[in-house]
């Protein structure tokens, strides 16, 4: 007569095994999370050596709300002052302009901003704003420079700019926009921008930068393989592997995931930008731009079609930083959008 037992244990068996699969299932992910935690606090060099992104003066300033801010400075000459403003993103620094600020300087007195959070300026903390960037730029140029300026920003550096000349057009002598954001159209964009249009930059934000893994998921993201790649995005030919080595060493500071998650969950852009910051704009506008991974410029032409303060240069092919890849053509659309002023 056959046991009785055999069934309940051979399904006991099949439970536990059932038991276990889901164990290692659930528990792989969460081992390998708990080793990267792990990695990032202890094996990951967070104060690499970083010498200045440009080889000029450095100038420090006190402003507000975000702190001590670094200014590169070449007053070698007299003339206009050039403010060049760089992007926001994992690994910004003014290093992204200087293509542009080896070329003016010796022509006229150029300042390179390193934005909060960036560089060599404060990477603290702070509940920073788009409010609060346009003051910092305000500040540069009412403290620093002293008088009506030529500005440059990059990318999402634009809408900052654009905010900061609506505050103090008076500081302000022209504004370049080079692929700047919020000309995409609605619903459109980056997981960022729309972010901002649905109301979920808070939760975002929070869900990120949780003090638990906040910094070792920043760390995720700013690998080398991770720059090189994100920056591929933005070149037609090679990235230059000094942009690469600069990107990396300024994301391993203290405090650097700071701002750059702030900006992944759409806290730093502005809803609505055309409206709300480019079309109030009354000075002499250029935008300077081609195709961009990163950026949409569905709204541009209808923006300059009303407005006879805006015009445009395309310089193609380029793919969002025309500084390192189109410099002469860059320099020659600046040229003559100054000499039209």
């Amino acid at each position: 007569m056959p046991s009785m037992d055999r069934p309940p244990l051979a399904s006991n068996k099949l439970a536990a095994a059932l038991v276990a699969a889901t164990g290692i299932a659930l528990g792989l992910p969460l081992a390998l999370a708990g080793g990267w935690l792990a990695y990032s606090a202890f094996a990951i060099d967070h104060r690499r050596l970083l010498p200045p992104a440009l080889d000029a003066e450095l100038s420090a300033l006190s402003s507000g709300a975000v702190g001590a801010l670094n200014v590169y400075v070449d007053q070698s000459v007299h003339g206009r002052p050039l403010l060049l403003i760089h992007s926001v993103n994992a690994a910004a620094s003014a290093y992204e302009m200087r293509p542009i600020f080896e070329h003016y300087r010796g022509q006229r007195p150029v300042y390179a901003l390193d934005l909060p959070g960036y560089g060599f300026s404060e990477r603290t903390d702070l509940a920073r704003t788009p409010e609060a960037y346009a003051g910092a730029i305000v500040d540069v140029l009412a403290r620093l420079i002293g008088e009506p300026a030529d500005v440059i920003a990059l990318s999402l550096g634009s809408e900052f700019a654009a905010r900061a000349a609506l505050q103090r057009p008076d500081l302000f002598h022209s504004l370049t926009l080079i692929s700047p954001s919020g000309f995409n159209a609605s619903g459109s964009g980056r997981a960022t921008q729309q972010a901002v249009e649905q109301d979920r930059t808070e939760s975002a934000y929070r869900a990120l930068a949780n003090p638990l893994w906040g910094r070792a998921l920043f760390d995720l993201i700013a690998t080398r393989r991770s720059i090189k790649f994100f920056l591929k995005q933005s070149f037609v030919g090679a990235v230059p592997q000094t942009l690469i080595d600069y990107a990396y060493a300024t994301a391993h500071q203290p405090g650097a995931h700071y701002t750059p998650l702030r900006f992944i969950s759409g806290l730093l852009f502005t809803r609505n930008a055309r409206q709300e910051l480019y079309e109030r704009l009354t000075l002499p506008v250029l935008v300077v731009y081609d195709r961009d991974a990163f950026s949409r410029f569905d709204a541009l032409p209808d923006v300059v079609a009303a407005h006879a303060n805006w015009q445009t240069a395309r310089l193609k092919p380029t793919l969002g930083l025309p500084q390192f890849e189109a410099m002469p053509q860059l320099a020659a659309a600046l040229d003559g959008f100054w000499r039209g002023l």
